[in-house]
């Protein structure tokens, strides 16, 4: 922000890394805007939208399996009086995007819908959901919570050009936890009000000093990630084969059942073992230095709203287990979490 040479090189190291991520997205590096997480870019542009259009309408449809992000945001939107619609998935995780369109009149300020579940991995046809929802609302902001696209499907906003915001953040790409961005379009800028009132920093939309070392991490992280996205796809998708070969077999142990469709980004697989808690599996697993999940990290323990929204049974929901892959995963590792699981049913389903 100053004018002394070293404030004047930290400006350079902004702008390249913009540019950066910029390419990744298909969009003007002026339209991102750095945050701290994508949290915080989903808060920002779901409360900036919806807020900067009240005075001419006041609906808001939502798909029902959003990350806490958006979701509790948009509940905060409803207690000040906005009415809220929420799309509940398929039984496959998939949105049916008429049936969503169908929600939007000429009220509906915001639609919102994440890219790729967090939770199954399930992806969305955003270009078709964003232009069905300018057909009927052309004034209408479309957000679109990226976090778990990014780097793993290409997106070109110039294709996606119905999207208004789009939010990423750096921890699902190897770049240092607590650095984001959000996607703002050019042209509707002046038509979002953010939450926070300070300096000139990002155009004045996201007031504060930068966070200069781990937003030139995110640029390089977004580099590297463009250049491997192809052999990392490939050596991930068929970690994820493997994985789903061998759980096909342990379903002749314990009635495994997938909840991420066959189509799901590779990163991520969901099933339940229908037998065993999901905590109490975690807690045996990670005894064996074996780490995964039973949902969002962002909800705590709960139980899946994903796949209570996708309608599973109680019992699918109270046993389900997240697997999560990155490009350092080798298929030793694959291997080692199908043994535990394997052990794991033998010990664990007599509890």
């Amino acid at each position: 922000s100053s004018l002394y040479e070293p404030a004047v090189e930290t400006h350079e190291a902004l702008t390249t890394a913009r540019g950066q991520i910029a390419r990744t997205l298909g969009c003007q590096a002026k339209e991102l805007y750095f945050t701290s997480c994508g949290s915080e870019s989903n808060n920002l542009a779901v409360q900036g939208l919806a807020m900067a259009r009240k005075n001419w309408g006041s609906k808001i449809v939502v798909s029902g399996f959003e990350h806490p992000s958006v979701q509790r945001p948009i509940r905060a939107l409803k207690d000040r009086g906005f009415e809220v619609v929420e799309i509940l998935p398929e039984a496959d995780g998939h949105l049916d995007v008429a049936k969503l369109a169908a929600e939007v009149d000429k009220n509906t300020v915001l639609v919102s819908c994440m890219a790729v579940n967090n939770e199954t991995g399930t992806l969305q046809d955003i270009a078709a959901l964003s232009t069905a929802v300018k057909a009927k609302n052309s004034r209408c902001a479309v957000h679109v919570d990226a976090v778990q696209a990014w780097l793993r499907i290409p997106i070109d906003l110039k294709k996606w050009k119905n999207v208004d915001t789009l939010s990423v953040s750096g921890h699902k790409v190897h770049a240092p936890k607590g650095i984001g961005a959000l996607f703002i379009r050019d042209s509707v800028r002046q038509t979002l009000c953010p939450p926070y009132l300070g300096g000139h920093q990002e155009r004045g939309l996201r007031p504060g000093t930068e966070n200069t070392p781990y937003i030139v991490g995110l640029g390089l992280a977004a580099a590297k990630g463009a250049k491997n996205l192809s052999d990392r796809n490939a050596h991930i998708r068929a970690l994820n084969a493997q994985l789903r070969t061998g759980l096909e077999e342990l379903a002749q142990q314990a009635p495994i059942t997938l909840n991420s469709p066959a189509d799901a980004v590779p990163e991520v697989l969901n099933f339940s073992t229908n037998c065993v808690n999901s905590q109490t599996f975690i807690e045996y697993l990670s005894g064996r230095h074996i780490y995964i999940s039973g949902g969002s990290a962002c909800d705590k323990g709960e139980p899946s709203h994903t796949l209570m929204a996708m309608g599973a049974p109680d019992l699918a929901v109270r046993t389900a287990l997240r697997v999560s892959f990155c490009g350092d995963n080798t298929p030793e590792d694959v291997q080692a979490l199908l043994d535990g699981l394997k052990d794991g049913l033998k010990e664990l389903q007599h509890i």
